[in-house]
């Protein structure tokens, strides 16, 4: 399961990006902003999940690599 959805977020990261979704989708069901605003639903998805599927695509990672024991 791991080559399917793979880890590539630093944890700091995956917080901002929730925190980030979420102002998103209540500016949004706020009606503050227009209906673009829901896009903030892939942020808080990505970032419980912990997988980008870009940077999956592009090779990328910004979680720090396990230290071998």
């Amino acid at each position: 399961m791991s080559k399917l959805i793979p880890i590539n977020e630093h944890p700091v990261e995956r917080g901002l990006r929730v925190v980030l979704g979420l102002v998103l989708v209540g500016l949004a069901a706020t009606k503050t902003v227009g209906a673009w605003g829901w896009i903030g639903l892939l942020p808080i998805v990505t970032g419980l999940v912990g997988s980008c599927p870009v940077y999956t695509l592009l090779g990328l990672s910004t979680c720090p690599s396990k230290k071998p024991a």
